[in-house]
């Protein structure tokens, strides 16, 4: 299959990128730079240049193409209400052009869409209220194109995707600012739950996704389905020999910066339906495994 891949050069995408090859599939990555096109190319992946606000060259890419995973968004403005509109842009020129066609369209969501405080599962609609609400309208975009002759379905992946080369994620954060501030902290008591998963077995999903997935289905990338917040920080603060401290509320934004809104979050959820719908099962180590080894700390 030819698979047309945006955010093809990222942490997860990159992964993405080798998993497709390892199946046997041509990967054309979108590339608005020749430095991305340089690491699609030494990956063994076809670069088409263009980036998310070029309508016309995403449509003649993904016409081009067999299938489509969409994991890019555009933060270059630092705006995050105007990334949320040029991904709803992007995902409308997309689906519009494999409209028809019965083609895969796998978008990218994430469980932070599920209300907070129980198990969310695949099935569950993203809450308006929930703490990436932003990203609801984009998820319901992709979905949308089930309608429309696409198969279109989205991974959620969860808050921590974590792995070798992970710098800017949720776990590489709490570590800067653990260093940063000579403790690791958790709020309150800390029993909060993350949801958490290796990129690489992200990577096998979003693939599964591609192939086999259901149109209007959503996928859920978790590993670990609830890991109390208190455990990563613990893990944090022996892997780089500070203590490990609870924060009141109040204190959270001068240790985590803007990311304290989400430190808080009880965000459990399930892939039980994953499992079952596409035969998926996480191989790779658990995120407490991954802190044990150093990876983020040494």
């Amino acid at each position: 299959m030819r698979v047309f891949v945006t955010g093809a050069t990222g942490f997860i995408g990159s992964a993405v990128v080798a998993e497709l090859l390892r199946a046997g599939h041509h990967v054309v990555g979108l590339a608005r730079s020749d430095a991305s096109a340089a690491a699609l190319a030494r990956q063994g992946a076809e670069a088409f240049g263009g980036d998310l606000n070029d309508a016309a060259a995403l449509a003649a890419g993904v016409r081009s193409s067999d299938g489509v995973i969409h994991l890019a968004h555009d933060w270059a403005a630092g705006d995050l209400a105007e990334s949320m509109v040029s991904d709803r842009r992007a995902i409308d020129a997309i689906g519009s052009a494999l409209e028809g066609t019965n083609k895969p369209f796998v978008g990218t969501s994430g469980v932070m869409v599920l209300a907070p405080g129980r198990i969310g599962a695949e099935d569950d609609a993203g809450d308006p209220a929930s703490a990436a609400s932003f990203r609801v309208p984009s998820e319901n975009a992709v979905l949308a194109f089930a309608q429309r002759g696409v198969r279109a379905c989205v991974v959620r992946p969860s808050p921590s995707v974590h792995g070798a080369g992970d710098t800017r994620g949720f776990v590489a954060m709490f570590v800067q600012a653990a260093r940063q501030h000579g403790k690791s902290a958790y709020i309150g008591a800390g029993d909060n739950r993350w949801s958490a998963v290796h990129r690489l077995d992200a990577a096998r999903l979003f693939r599964l996704a591609l192939e086999k997935g259901t149109s209007g289905t959503r996928y859920h990338a978790v590993g670990d389905e609830g890991i109390p917040f208190r455990e990563i920080a613990e893990k944090i603060g022996r892997g780089l020999g500070v203590p490990t401290v609870s924060l009141p509320p109040e204190q959270a934004g001068a240790h985590f910066g803007p990311f304290a809104p989400f430190t808080a979050i009880d965000n459990p959820a399930s892939n039980a339906l994953t499992r079952a719908r596409l035969a998926w099962e996480p191989q790779s180590p658990g995120l407490l495994e991954d802190l044990e080894t150093g990876i983020y700390t040494s």
